[in-house]
Parts: structure tokens; sequence; C-alpha cells
């Protein structure tokens, strides 16, 4: 794959996630501005609690790894990677920090 389809691919993901983020999330908090109880409501079932506690051991992983390469490699940046991975989500900060390595570290 070119680097240039990666990086189409990547933040076409990281793009519609955070769309869809926004269409399914804003008008309900909107609505009720209650931050902690939508964070929350990520653990209402157990069903919703896997998937929450996925996204926020992915963005725990995400924080190492950012953290790691800054320091082994150089990767400038990260810190907006894990500002996205808390909003919209991990899927926009992973797209974001891969786009942002490759960037940096690819000829």
């Amino acid at each position: 794959m070119s680097r240039s389809t990666f990086i189409t691919l990547v933040a076409l993901l990281g793009g519609a996630f955070a769309g869809a983020f926004c269409v399914m999330v804003l008008p309900p908090l909107l609505v009720n501005p209650d931050v902690a109880g939508a964070l929350l409501a990520g653990f209402v079932n157990p069903y919703a609690a896997g998937y929450a506690l996925d996204a926020i051991t992915c963005w725990l992983i995400l924080a190492v790894w950012v953290v790691h390469e800054a320091r082994a490699k150089g990767v400038r940046h990260g810190w907006i990677a894990l500002l996205l991975g808390l909003a919209p989500g991990v899927a926009t900060g992973l797209a974001f920090y891969l786009i942002a390595r490759s960037m940096q570290s690819d000829p």
C-alpha cells in the first residue's frame, strides 16, 4: 500500500468515526449536558461495559505507545492524539497519531 493511500484511508476512517460520534453523541449531550452521566452511560449493562472498558484500555495503550515513541523515535505532537482519543475517541486519536508518525518518520 502506498503512503498516500495509507494516509487517505486512515484519515477517512478516523474522520468518519469523529463525524458519527458527533452525530450520535452531541444532540443528547446538548439536551442534557451531564458529561459525567454520559461517560457512565457506557457501563449500563455488561455488554456496553465491555466495549467501554475496551475503549479505555485502547486509549491507555495508545498513551504508552505515544510516550514511548516520543522518547525513542522523536515522534512529535502525540499529545494531540491523546486529546483526540478522549473526545471524540480512540479511533480518531489513533488515526491522527498514525498519520503524524508517518509524516515524521517516512521519507
